[in-house]
């Protein structure tokens, strides 16, 4: 041991080599504090079979009850009620804006008292602005990285039971207050007694006590919704619950989470990805409740004045995290999946810093293959290609006429655009549009969920970074990508080949009710029709209701 306590670089894993290794393997820094291509990580030889048992206590936790648990059941729902019936009883019967961001706030708050699963939802609401309400997305960013944080106390005790020895024996500087506080876990900077600087992530104390009860009380409740909302068999919420105990029961052990941070790395290495940056976790410091990775900095995703001030071409970020999610998901399987503005930054060279993997997607084969075929299909306008693809994916039965499902769906009909409409023609296209997904038993598979719930992200992100982004310019330049890196796998594994094929956008402007003669579509343009029809579908509400009160007087 060092003088005062401080270990030896051999004890903690430094080195003072620039880890060249490390990032000729993977997605690293080209200098790093320590290198885990020549210690090798002390916690990942039984990573598989720990990630085994955890998915070994799923049957056990979405088993059908007679009962969920009663008392956290009804913990959340008189929590969500009170806010409800609070707003409805105030700023609720004044309508507008007001109303909208008081409804906001106290659902924040009513999620942020329940814990992970609700912090969980509400992160996903804070990454769709342009589909929620403004003021929905305004108020839960908080639930990105400002949820309350454990006090210190907690903070040390989990760190001194999980590495079995006094804080002070490990850090050499540990911040009383934390960086950022999430659903999991929050984070803390610190120096180890090596002299590296870090960001050490703890593990909230009771949260996977709660995790397991929020799951259960889902499990029950997720069947009971298919057969009273029609429209809950689309969104599958069996499904939906099904993959959420699935991935926040591996966030709950740390050391899967950075063998998830070396699986993408290493993939977004093997893809030539030059743009994108994952921190090192530490090759002896990695717990289940505990992970110390390097430390990066940068700008945060949604500071895009500071980063244009700074020269760093935001389109060009935005493009690099579109194009190293869509490989990772349709080539290799394997994509960060959850994906928001507080598990990003931008470094000063422009590239991104990509934080918290505990969320990773994996998919099997038949489904990337799928996922790629919907892609190249959507690509060339074969709309049939694509309905074949997504029932593949498990979308629709297995027995699905696929002809009579495009005709009871009218698409070989004319698009009909939804700016030019009257509320009431698109209430009842709507209608039609579900009457006919529904009798097909089409349903969202749960290998999409967490692609839509990224691509939900990205939606948002193009507002910020690059409202002005030509959005059939920049399909067309990602067709190009796939079509030029990854021609021959792709022709050889789904048979069609991306080099020999026109890109018609035809299908993707019919899919936004657009006239196929239009030739460019920014998303600044985008957010102002979803704001028209926004406020159609506002007053058609209005005036149902006040007919529903004129008939009651």
């Amino acid at each position: 041991m060092k003088r005062g306590g401080e270990k030896s670089d051999r004890e903690t894993g430094a080195v003072e080599a620039p880890a060249q290794a490390d990032s000729e393997r993977w997605a690293f820094l080209e200098r790093g504090p320590w290198c885990l291509e020549s210690e090798g990580p002390a916690w990942s030889p039984n990573l598989e079979s720990q990630r085994e048992r955890q998915r070994s206590r799923l049957p056990g936790l979405l088993a059908p009850r007679s009962w969920p648990p009663v008392g956290r059941f009804l913990s959340a729902a008189l929590r969500v009620g009170w806010a409800l019936l609070a707003w409805r009883l105030g700023a609720g019967r004044r309508g507008g804006e007001a109303s909208r961001v008081d409804l906001s706030r106290r659902l924040r708050r009513s999620f942020e008292a329940l814990g992970s699963a609700y912090i969980k939802l509400g992160q996903i609401i804070s990454s769709g602005r342009g589909l929620f309400p403004e003021e929905l997305v305004d108020e839960f960013r908080s639930c990105r990285d400002q949820v309350p944080s454990i006090s210190f106390r907690d903070v040390r005790r989990v760190i001194e039971e999980d590495l079995g020895a006094p804080l002070e024996s490990t850090f050499a500087r540990f911040d009383r207050e934390c960086l950022a506080a999430a659903s999991i876990a929050q984070v803390h900077s610190a120096r180890l007694c090596s002299g590296e600087e870090v960001v050490v992530k703890v593990q909230r104390p009771t949260v996977a006590r709660l995790v397991e009860l929020d799951i259960r009380a889902m499990a029950w409740i997720a069947p009971k919704l298919v057969g009273r909302i029609p429209v809950a068999a689309l969104a599958n919420p069996p499904a939906l619950v099904e993959l959420f105990a699935e991935t926040i029961m591996e966030e709950l052990d740390f050391r899967l989470e950075a063998g998830n941070m070396l699986d993408i790395a290493r993939v977004l290495r093997k893809s030539g990805q030059q743009a994108i940056v994952v921190p090192r976790p530490h090759p002896r410091l990695v717990t289940r409740r505990v992970l110390v990775m390097e430390k990066l900095q940068g700008y945060g995703y949604e500071d895009a004045q500071g980063m244009k001030r700074a020269g760093i071409d935001t389109e060009a970020v935005l493009h690099a995290l579109l194009i190293a999610f869509l490989e990772g998901a349709m080539i290799y399987g394997v994509f960060h999946g959850d994906l928001h503005g507080g598990n990003l930054f931008v470094m000063q060279d422009g590239r991104v810093a990509l934080l918290d993997y505990g969320m990773t997607g994996r998919i099997n084969e038949v489904q990337r293959r799928a996922l790629l075929r919907i892609m190249m299909a959507g690509a060339v306008n074969d709309i049939r290609l694509q309905l074949l693809a997504f029932r593949d994916l498990g979308a629709l039965e297995s027995d699905t006429n696929i002809d009579e499902l495009m005709e009871l769906l009218k698409l070989d009909q004319p698009v009909r655009d939804p700016t030019k409409m009257s509320a009431e023609e698109i209430v009842s296209e709507i209608q039609v549009v579900l009457k006919g997904l529904l009798k097909f038993g089409a349903r969202i598979p749960k290998s999409l969920l967490l692609y839509g719930k990224n691509m939900l992200f990205f939606d948002g992100a193009i507002a910020i970074l690059a409202p002005d982004l030509d959005m059939f310019a920049e399909f067309t330049r990602v067709y190009g990508h796939f079509a030029s890196n990854h021609g021959n796998a792709i022709a050889t594994q789904i048979g069609f080949d991306p080099t020999q094929a026109e890109v018609d956008l035809s299908g993707v402007k019919a899919s936004i009710g657009i006239e196929s003669e239009a030739e460019s579509l920014t998303h600044r343009e985008l957010l102002e029709r979803r704001r028209l029809v926004q406020e159609k579908f506002e007053d058609h509400q209005g005036r149902a209701a006040n007919s529903a009160e004129v008939e009651e007087s």
